[in-house]
């Protein structure tokens, strides 16, 4: 035990005194270095070497690591102000959105000769297939009743069906509950447009549509009349489809609606029919008798 314990001293101090003479031999002038300094430089350069590549690797891969977490800050400072501008964006365009249909709106209020009130819709049903089958509108504090027809920049959309509160529920157009009195613009025949009730489609149908000389064709207007609950003239859809039968009084007749319903957002809500028009207003006024005498 004694003499491992000198060997262990002895091996301590010979490395203690390694580093005294290979720092002495690292400070001496070049002129004063003599033999015993040159072996002593000869043996400790290759360690010193490794030492300092194996500092200066540690050292290069630490500051890698630390320019690789501040470049990866950045990136995710980067990625967080993309998603807000996304977001500014999308927004930006939503309000151009709306103010574009909102101008839409104020143009066709202007030329409805009816009382009328905005809404915005809030909300949309939708079946399995993504149809919308009901809609739903925040009208605010205007007192509006079940019946009265709502219209959009491209026509029909329907009635509002039920009102509770500052909401109301609309009845679309394509619904087959509903029935609406139409006409075929260019001819003036007249029928009851109902929804078909389509899982995939928005196409309705017009019953007991009469049958003229002038025969309904594919791309014709269908519109409202004014002898039912709606304004006369509001576009509701076009002909997409006629199977008449030679034997019939009636043509049936398939129509696609004029109205996008998945993407409404503003619609107008007509208070009360346009008064019916003055047939003698474009009459020029005669003088009558006065006191049993006709004028000259």
């Amino acid at each position: 035990m004694l003499k491992r314990r000198f060997v262990n001293y002895g091996l301590a101090g010979i490395l203690l005194v390694i580093p005294v003479f290979i720092l002495q031999a690292n400070l001496k002038e070049p002129s004063a270095i003599n033999g015993f300094d040159q072996a002593i430089l000869r043996i400790s350069s290759p360690l010193q070497a490794l030492a300092s590549w194996v500092i200066e690797g540690i050292g290069g891969v630490w500051n890698r690591y630390i320019w690789l977490v501040d470049i990866e800050e950045e990136n995710e400072e980067l990625r967080a102000d993309n998603r807000k501008l996304r977001l500014e964006l999308a927004a930006a365009r939503g309000r151009a959105t709306d103010i574009e249909v909102l101008e839409k709106l104020v143009g066709l209020r202007e030329k409805t000769p009816a009382d009328t009130v905005g809404a915005r819709v809030i909300s949309a049903s939708t079946n399995a297939f993504f149809r919308v089958n009901r809609i739903r509108l925040e009208t605010g504090e205007h007192e509006l009743a079940t019946g009265m027809p709502v219209i959009s920049e491209d026509g029909l959309v329907g009635r509002i069906g039920r009102v509770y509160g500052d909401y109301a529920d609309v009845l679309l157009a394509i619904d087959p509950q509903s029935s609406i009195a139409v006409q075929v613009q260019h001819s003036g025949s007249r029928g009851s447009l109902r929804g078909m009730g389509r899982d995939n489609s928005y196409a309705c149908e017009i019953e007991m549509l009469e049958r003229r000389k002038e025969p309904v064709k594919q791309g014709d207007l269908i519109v409202t009349t004014d002898l039912g609950d709606f304004p006369g003239g509001i576009p509701v859809g076009r002909v997409a489809d006629v199977a008449t039968k030679d034997y019939s009084i009636f043509e049936a007749v398939e129509v696609d609606p004029v109205v996008d319903f998945a993407n409404l957002r503003q619609v107008i809500v007509i208070l009360a029919k346009p008064p019916a028009p003055d047939p003698d207003a474009d009459k020029r006024g005669r003088s009558g008798q006065a006191f049993g005498a006709t004028p000259y």
